[in-house]
């Protein structure tokens, strides 16, 4: 149901990205509890596609696309841990770091990206709570970091 609507969105889902640390990309806790996605980076085909501080190397609507790359990437991890959206109910929570160049305060606008993507794809399923936190750095120089904890059911969800 998910993956054919991101199709109908064209919208395709990535290889999950190898990770930079000794972690995995996701943890599903469970039937029908939730899963946890590590802090997904704004990568593409293996390669960071957006580096520097928000405020300074980049605009707020580059870090926005930034932090929808990386939510993106959050459902590709997804996928892979649990074979598939299928069973994915909706987003929980979103947390979005932002490496902020110093007085930068638009944090919310940039974590926007990644929430406005969540909606779009998944609807009402997609809306969340949220934190959006300024930063110094982030690993590799991204500019975003996005972390995902998501509800899963024991059986396919339609949306």
């Amino acid at each position: 149901m998910i993956e054919q609507r991101l199709k109908e969105l064209g919208i395709e889902l990535s290889e999950a990205a190898v990770p930079a640390g000794s972690y995995v990309p996701a943890v599903a806790a469970g039937s029908g509890r939730p899963v946890f996605v590590s802090g997904q980076l704004p990568v593409r085909d293996g390669e960071l596609v957006y580096r520097g501080r928000v405020g300074a190397e980049l605009t707020v609507e580059q870090g926005r696309a930034a932090a929808e790359l990386a939510a993106l990437n959050g459902l590709s991890a997804m996928s892979h841990a649990l074979g598939g959206l299928d069973r994915l109910k909706r987003i929980l929570r979103v947390t979005g770091y932002v490496a902020s160049a110093p007085g930068f305060r638009e944090q919310h606008r940039v974590v926007d990206g990644a929430s406005e993507f969540f909606s779009r794809t998944l609807l009402e399923n997609g809306r969340h709570s949220r934190v959006a936190v300024g930063v110094s750095e982030l690993p590799l120089g991204s500019p975003v970091e996005i972390e995902i904890v998501a509800e899963i059911s024991p059986e396919a969800v339609s949306f």
